[in-house]
């Protein structure tokens, strides 16, 4: 069965999430294109959106009319071509409306698991959670047809552990999108030992239709994203608690945020991304991984206090990003949660001019993140930048070039566990799903 036959009837678990709902607005234009070619207009297509709640469904419904508006919006002139026999259709509203009619067509919402069962492809996006994920793939197996794949969007679980708890046959393969789905360009692509040829081709052949970055990882958990993220971000919260004594634990806090975002030139600061992900979801990346590998190492104390406090990050429905390590008001932090007090502190600009006073000023001529995205230059300025850090004697320096220094240690560490085979995928990895601007595995130190 090809790649056009296994679109014909699709399901995504988990829809109406963050992950599920980009995934099924991806597949959802697939559908829609496949079946406004002339072979196919008899033919039916259904891509069942499958989550618990009807209200997040009812939500999901919002969410995809909404994206699939403005995928048409922007793919006008492939438009005119899929409906060049539709002479009714004249201007590009026209045609954008009938191309978000079609889409939404094919879309089959409901709570009822057994609306996969006719479903040649299933993508699972739920929580990270192995119980109850393998108990989901077990009842698939047993509901849809022995040719169904799976694609798991698991982001730290072993696929071939879950293939064979759940007895799927090799006919599972990790397909980790980044966040949000619609927009970020990289998937890495997971395969077991017994993941079959025919679901690896398909795979691919999906990704390019996606027009995806596939990054390839081997099967241990954490793979390449987390398992470097999640270590970088243990890195910053060792870092706080060794300069606690010096800046207070809520100034230390401050300090390697901004020390991971301006000083090394990264789109947000390690504890506004460890926010954005979710520290709750933070926390149970890093025990999926220390079960799975062993490594005690992979715990942190502070972690788990601020779930234990239910301050856990995350975002709102709208995306507007949910209190964490930091305050935010309209996306932009404010604040800075004092675990002992059990309260935000304001970051006002006196406290923030005298911590900035202790750690330095950063190289001359400094460019923001945002500003060197786009910069024709940004390669000769990163390089600058750092060299000019290397010689300067402030402790803002001193901890970027360690922190750079230990990132670095943490990519090449995946190359020698065999996460990873090759530096270049790691970097990969951390430009397109993390957004840097360089890799971890560069000739800046």
């Amino acid at each position: 069965m090809n790649l056009d036959e296994r679109l014909q009837d699709v399901t995504v678990i988990g829809a109406a999430g963050k992950m599920g709902s980009g995934i099924g607005v991806l597949i959802a234009q697939e559908m829609a294109k496949l079946k406004l070619k002339p072979e196919n207009k008899d033919k039916v297509y259904r891509l069942n959106l499958i989550d618990v709640s009807e209200q997040a469904l009812d939500g999901l419904r919002a969410y995809m009319k909404a994206q699939l508006l403005k995928v048409a919006e922007k793919s006008t002139v492939l438009l005119r071509s899929l409906y060049e026999d539709r002479k009714d259709l004249v201007e590009n509203s026209e045609i954008i409306n009938a191309f978000v009619d079609d889409s939404t067509r094919v879309l089959n919402f409901g709570t009822d698991l057994a609306m996969a069962k006719n479903s040649h492809l299933v993508f699972e996006a739920i929580f990270e959670n192995e119980k109850v994920k393998t108990k989901i793939y077990r009842r698939l197996n047993k509901m849809c047809g022995a040719d169904a794949f799976y694609l798991t969007n698991t982001s730290s679980i072993p696929i071939g552990h879950l293939d064979e708890k759940a007895g799927l046959g090799g006919r599972l393969i990790g397909y980790h999108f980044y966040n949000p789905p619609v927009v970020q360009k990289l998937v890495e692509v997971i395969t077991a030992k017994n993941t079959i040829d025919e679901l690896k081709e398909i795979a691919k052949e999906l990704g390019n239709r996606l027009r995806k970055t596939l990054v390839p990882a081997s099967d241990i958990s954490g793979f390449i994203g987390n398992g470097h993220f999640m270590r970088d971000g243990l890195h910053a919260i060792s870092e706080v608690d060794r300069l606690k004594s010096r800046f207070r634990y809520v100034g230390a806090v401050y300090v390697m945020n901004r020390i991971s975002q301006d000083f090394l030139a990264r789109p947000m600061g390690i504890f506004q991304l460890i926010d954005y992900v979710g520290i709750d979801v933070f926390q149970c990346i890093l025990k999926v991984m220390r079960t799975h590998l062993g490594d005690k190492a992979l715990r942190s104390r502070l972690i788990d206090k601020m779930v234990k406090e239910k301050v856990l990050g995350g975002q709102y429905a709208d995306g507007s990003q949910k209190d964490g390590f930091l305050k935010y008001e309209k996306n932009r932090p404010v604040g800075i949660y004092d675990i002992r007090k059990h309260e935000y502190q304001p970051v006002t600009e006196d406290w923030k001019k005298r911590v900035d006073a202790k750690i330095g000023s950063l190289p001359e001529g400094f460019v923001s993140w945002r500003a060197l995205l786009m910069d024709s230059k940004k390669d000769e300025k990163l390089k600058a930048h750092f060299t000019q850090l290397k010689e300067m004697d402030t402790l803002g320096a001193e901890l970027a070039m360690d922190y750079l220094k230990q990132t670095g240690a943490i990519a090449q560490d995946l190359i020698s566990q065999g996460v990873a085979k090759t530096k270049d995928d790691v970097n990969a990895v951390l430009k397109n799903g993390f957004f840097w601007l360089y890799g971890p595995i560069n000739d800046y130190l």
